[in-house]
């Protein structure tokens, strides 16, 4: 397993989802899987996935990964037009604190550019059409970063920590797709936010919880 350098996350490490979801795909496991990020995901590293655990060349550990049960972390849709509107409102035009994100950094042109804005009920929106190339990778990385921006805000970052994910379809390239996120709640340092992944015809294509921690 390999995470290229575009897919990245904060500078010099892989996107969080996307990294996850490489790992869930090199575990093969077709129903919900758990990923645990001990640290930053290396980019243009080959890893290694030997009893759920993902190590590096120097056998450091990266990440583990293991089946879950039934992932109960829906967040309700909203269509497509309010989806538009939120991402207007998305904090990370104005101030990012990984700006190169593949997911969510405004710099990125060549990346998802999935930018969630708020809600009148707390919750994020953003739409996101799907690129040329899809996989299962694309949709972890969809179901990440929204999550994140329930809890992000200006000088207060986080990192993923935790996330499983269950992927029930992908969308086809060029399909607007929507995706919402929710916080649910903040312990100390921890955020325990859901997002899910909405196709052109309002249909759930993913849904995740995960762990955000505050660095």
């Amino acid at each position: 397993m390999r995470i290229e350098s575009r897919y990245n996350g904060p500078a010099g490490s892989g996107n969080g989802g996307w990294s996850a979801g490489i790992f869930a795909a090199g575990a093969g496991d077709t129903g919900p899987v758990e990923v645990t990020l001990r640290r930053p995901p290396p980019l243009e590293t080959d890893l290694t996935l030997v009893d759920g655990e993902v190590r590096d060349p120097a056998g450091e550990l990266v990440a583990e990964v293991r089946p879950v049960g039934m992932i109960d972390a829906v967040v309700p849709p909203v269509d497509l037009d309010t989806a538009v509107a939120a991402s207007t409102r998305y904090p990370g035009l104005v101030e990012h604190p990984f700006p190169s994100c593949y997911v969510c950094g405004p710099q990125r042109a060549d990346g998802l550019r999935i930018f969630p804005g708020r809600l009148p009920d707390g919750r994020t929106a953003a739409p996101f059409r799907a690129p040329a190339r899809v996989s299962t990778a694309t949709v972890w990385a969809a179901l990440d970063c929204p999550g994140g921006w329930a809890v992000l805000a200006p000088g207060r970052p986080y990192l993923l920590g935790r996330i499983a994910a269950v992927i029930a379809a992908l969308p086809r390239p060029d399909d607007e797709c929507v995706v919402t996120g929710a916080l649910l709640r903040v312990d100390g340092r921890k955020a325990l936010v859901h997002t899910s992944l909405y196709g052109p015809d309002g249909a759930l294509l993913g849904a995740a919880r995960a762990t955000w921690i505050a660095s």
